[in-house]
C-alpha cells in the first residue's frame, strides 16, 4: 500500500496541507520551509503505532502540543492529520485515517484526541470521541491505534504505520558509533546502529544484498572490488572492503576508513532494498559526486516498483531533480507565506506546467521557485 492522500492542518510551520502523493515524491523547498516537517508528519504516525511509542510519548518527544501546532493556527487550534492509504497510484483509498490532537485543559501541554476516525472502502469503523470516551475522558490520553485490545478491525493500518522508516545517515555515527550517545532517542534515524542492523539480517539475505550493493559500488567507486561483513574479536560487526592495490592485502579497509560518500551510498542502497514499507529520505545527495545523484531517481523507481513501494525524498539538488523520467505530480513545492507554508504539486502551479511540457526538466522549471528573494 501507498499513502496516497495527506491532509495537515496546524501541523508545525503548515497551517493546512491537502495534496494527493504517489509511489515516489520529491520534496523541494527553500531552506527552514518545512520539508523536514512535512516528513516528520509521517515519522509522527509510526511513532503512534510502533511498540513503547503511543500519543503521549510521541508528543512528548516533539516537545509538547504547542510546539507540533502551527504558530499560524486560528479559530480551531487542534492539530489534525488525516491520511489516505491505497494498493497503487490513481487508485481509490482503501482505508482513511484521521487524529486531532489538542491541549488537555489544565493538562500543562499535554496531549489529547479531539477525534479519531477511521474508514474503510468508505464505511466508518471508528468514530472517536464515542460514548465510552466521554464516561472516562482518561481514555483520550490514548489513540485506539496504539492498543492492540481495540484496533483489531483496522490493524492494517497500525502496521502500515509501525513499518515506515526514515534514513539520513550520518558518517561519522557509523564509524564511531561508541561516542554518541543519544539517551532517549527511540529509533536511529541517524545510522549510528546501522551497523548492528546489517548483522542482524539473516546471513543469506544479508549477503544477497551486500553482493548487489558491491556491484552497484563497482561503478560509483571504481576502485572497490569486493564488499563484506565481518567482525572484530570483540563481536563489533562491521563492514569491509577490498580496494586494489598493488600489495595483495594492503587495499582493506572497514568503514572507519570509508569516504562519507561510500557510506552515505550503501546506507541508501540497503535501505531501499531493506524492506517494502515506505521509506522517508533527507537529502540523499549529500556527500556524493553529481553524477551519481543524477542516477538516484532511475534506480529508486527501479528498486522501489517490484514491491510497490513508497519512496518519499527532500532534496535541494539540481542534479537530482534534472532526471526526465520526473513528473510534475512527483514533486511538492515547499512556498513560505506570512501564514504558513503552503505545499502543493508542480503539476497544478500553471507557470511550471507550462515550461514543463515545453521541454524543461523538474530542475530548470522548479527550482527557481526555491530561491529566497533578495539572495
Amino acid at each position: 500500500m501507498i499513502i496516497s492522500h495527506i491532509i495537515l492542518k496546524n501541523w508545525r510551520n503548515f497551517r493546512l496541507v491537502d495534496v494527493d502523493l504517489r509511489d515516489r515524491i520529491f520534496v523541494v523547498g527553500p531552506n527552514a520551509c518545512g520539508k523536514s516537517n512535512f516528513l516528520d508528519a509521517f515519522r509522527f504516525l509510526r511513532d503512534l503505532a510502533k511498540p513503547g511509542g503511543g500519543l503521549q510519548k510521541a508528543v512528548s518527544d516533539r516537545g509538547g502540543v504547542s510546539k507540533i501546532r502551527s504558530l499560524s493556527a486560528r479559530q480551531n487550534p487542534n492539530v489534525e492529520i488525516e491520511i489516505h492509504l491505497s494498493e497503487s497510484n490513481g487508485e481509490s483509498p482503501i482505508w482513511k485515517y484521521s487524529l486531532g490532537v489538542k491541549i488537555k485543559k489544565g493538562g500543562k501541554n499535554q496531549p489529547v484526541i479531539s477525534h479519531e476516525t477511521v474508514w474503510r472502502k468508505g464505511e466508518t469503523i471508528l468514530d472517536r470521541p464515542n460514548s465510552d470516551d466521554l464516561q472516562d475522558e482518561l481514555r483520550l490520553t490514548q489513540t485506539y491505534l496504539e492498543q492492540i485490545n481495540s484496533n483489531a478491525e483496522f490493524r492494517e493500518i497500525s502496521n502500515f504505520f509501525e513499518s515506515i522508516l526514515y534514513l539520513h545517515l550520518i558518517p561519522q555515527l557509523v564509524r564511531h558509533p561508541e561516542a554518541f550517545a543519544m539517551p532517549g532517542l527511540s529509533e536511529d534515524p541517524f545510522g549510528r546502529t546501522f551497523l548492528e542492523r546489517v548483522a542482524k539480517t539473516p546471513e543469506k539475505t544479508r549477503k544477497s544484498r551486500l553482493r548487489k550493493i558491491e556491484d552497484a559500488l563497482r561503478f560509483a567507486v571504481p576502485q572497490l572490488k569486493n564488499l563484506t561483513d565481518t567482525k572484530d574479536e570483540m563481536g563489533v560487526p562491521h563492514l569491509e572492503a577490498i580496494y586494489e592495490h598493488w600489495r595483495p592485502n594492503a587495499g582493506k579497509q572497514r568503514e572507519d576508513q570509508f569516504s562519507d560518500g561510500t557510506l552515505r551510498l550503501i546506507g541508501l542502497l540497503w535501505s531501499l532494498l531493506e524492506s517494502d514499507s515506505l521509506l522517508l529520505l533527507e537529502e540523499p545527495e549529500l556527500s556524493l559526486n553529481a553524477a551519481i545523484v543524477s542516477k538516484l531517481p532511475a534506480l529508486i523507481h527501479r528498486l522501489q516498483k517490484p514491491k510497490k513501494r513508497q519512496v518519499i525524498l527532500s532534496t535541494h539538488s539540481a542534479d537530482l531533480l534534472s532526471d526526465r523520467g520526473i513528473g510534475g505530480e512527483e514533486v511538492l513545492l515547499m512556498i513560505p507565506t506570512p501564514e504558513g507554508t503552503e505545499v502543493k504539486l508542480v503539476s497544478r502551479i500553471e507557470d511550471i506546467k507550462i515550461l514543463l511540457e515545453g521541454g524543461l526538466s523538474i530542475a530548470d522549471a522548479t527550482l527557481p521557485h526555491t530561491v529566497p528573494s533578495g539572495i
